[in-house]
Formats: C-alpha cells, sequence, structure tokens
C-alpha cells in the first residue's frame, strides 16, 4: 500500500509553510477568476426573463425548449454534429501517419517538416482563414461541406500529429520487428502491435481535433455559406444581432460537454502513463 507524501518537507521551516498557503491562495483565486465568468452563464440559462441580467426573477425550462425547436439551432446542431466527426476522422487519418511517417524517418529538414504541419497550431486562425478562403474560392470549395471538412481538419491534424508522436516516443519497435518475423504483413502489424500501443495517444488527438472543429467560428465565417452554418457561427450571429438566453443554454450544454471531453483526455492521460510505466 502506498502512503501518501506529506504536505511538507520534514524540516519545512514557518516561512516556507506560510509561502505554501501563500501560493495555494493564489493558486486558487486565479482559477476562481477564470472560471467565473464561464460558471455565470449557467444561471441565466434557466432564467425566465428575455434578457441576460442579474438578479434572476425566476427560474424556466424555456430557452432550453426554445433551443429544441427552433429550425436554426436545430440546423446548426446537425451541421456541427455532422462536420466536426467527418473533420475528426480525416485529421485523426493523416495527423496519425503523419507521426509515424516522421517517427521512423530520418532526414534533413525533418524538424522544419514538422513545424510545417503544426504550424495551424501557432499560426493566427484568422490569418489561416483568410488564406484557406483565398485557396477553396479559386478551386471551388468555398461555402460547400468538403470545403469546410477540409479546412477543419487542417487545424484538428497538428493535435494528432503531436499527441501520437509524444505516444511513438516510448514505443518499442521490437514489437513490430517480432510481429514481421512471425509472418504477419505490415498492415496486420500496424492494426495488431502498433495500433493498441498507440491509441491513448491516437483517441487524445482525436478529441482535441474533434473540440477544435466543433467550437471552431472563424475559419466557418471565411468557408461556410448559409447552409452550413454551426452552433458557434450561430451562437456569434445571435451574439451580435440579439442577444436571447437561448445563448446561454446552449452555452451551458457546450460547457458539459466541454467537461466531459476534458474528464475523458485526464482518464486517457493517467491511462497512458500507467502503460508507459509498466
Amino acid at each position: 500500500m502506498k502512503l501518501s507524501q506529506p504536505m511538507f518537507p520534514p524540516h519545512a521551516s514557518l516561512i516556507e509553510r506560510c509561502w505554501f498557503f501563500v501560493i495555494r491562495g493564489m493558486n486558487s483565486l486565479s482559477l476562481f477568476f477564470l472560471v467565473l465568468p464561464i460558471l455565470v452563464i449557467i444561471p441565466l440559462s434557466f432564467s425566465e426573463g428575455s434578457f441576460l441580467a442579474y438578479p434572476i426573477s425566476g427560474w424556466s425550462w424555456r430557452w432550453y425548449e426554445n433551443l429544441l425547436h427552433s429550425d436554426e439551432w436545430l440546423r446548426a446542431a446537425k451541421n456541427s454534429f455532422i462536420i466536426a466527426p467527418l473533420a475528426t476522422l480525416i485529421a485523426t487519418i493523416l495527423g496519425t501517419l503523419a507521426a509515424i511517417g516522421l517517427q521512423k524517418a530520418d532526414f534533413t529538414g525533418k524538424a522544419l517538416l514538422m513545424a510545417v504541419l503544426i504550424s495551424p497550431m501557432v499560426v493566427p486562425v484568422v490569418v489561416v482563414g483568410v488564406g484557406v478562403y483565398l485557396f477553396f474560392a479559386r478551386i471551388g470549395l468555398a461555402d460547400t461541406y468538403t470545403g469546410l471538412i477540409l479546412a477543419h481538419a487542417a487545424l484538428g491534424a497538428p493535435f494528432v500529429v503531436t499527441t501520437v508522436s509524444a505516444t511513438l516516443q516510448g514505443f518499442n519497435h521490437n514489437l513490430v520487428r517480432a510481429s514481421l518475423s512471425l509472418g504477419a504483413d505490415p498492415i496486420v502489424t500496424f492494426f495488431r502491435v502498433t495500433l493498441p500501443v498507440i491509441a491513448p495517444g491516437l483517441i487524445s488527438g482525436a478529441l482535441f481535433a474533434f473540440a477544435t472543429s466543433f467550437d471552431e467560428v472563424v475559419i466557418t465565417l471565411f468557408v461556410a455559406g448559409p447552409n452550413q452554418t454551426t452552433l458557434p457561427r450561430q451562437m456569434f450571429t445571435g451574439i451580435r444581432e440579439n442577444i436571447s438566453p437561448t445563448i446561454a443554454a446552449l452555452a451551458t450544454i457546450l460547457i458539459l460537454f466541454s467537461t466531459c471531453l476534458l474528464l475523458a483526455l485526464e482518464w486517457l492521460r493517467g491511462r497512458n502513463q500507467a502503460v508507459t510505466q509498466f
């Protein structure tokens, strides 16, 4: 049985103990400052009033009902749940293949190629949006589902590349050699040997790619047409034209959805560490 570690070193002075509590207090206040604006939205989604304002006069589910019976919000939700999974699938496949290829290959300019692959994570989204729009407009992919899915996949692929590459750092390639020596072809070896080992990193990258696509609004404003409106774009339009508590209701649902994704990522991270230590 593993005993819990003491809070302080055995010979910690009074100043060190006080400084420990000061740091803990500052961290707690910083976390509270960051989370409070998010938590403020949740009670507003249950308000019976027509404006986002405190104090709340009464409680009602009307804005959730409005969300479920609005054609605009339902169409935006349908588009989001079509575009995000397809973009995630493409990003996961391409990102995994790129990570494996970069891990196996050794050539001049490898670091530069890696920097190019993860550049969508660094370059401002507005710049990416303008570039994607100008390119897609020339080849006829602007205002199409295909163009929007490919654009979202390009944003999500760097997350898959980085997480899978990190997982491959501790991968034992003798397992692949043993599988090939026993007669398995490369495809069978990948699905039977490599994929189960890198699965935690692959799934983590896929979740990041899904969250990136599901929450993306800037690229959607440039590339999507009226028929490809997603939930973030619909929220942006609603905030600009008419602030309704329906937006607070949707924001509450997205907060719960994002929390579930973060918990899943934390579980996968713990599982990946357990497998690595084993």
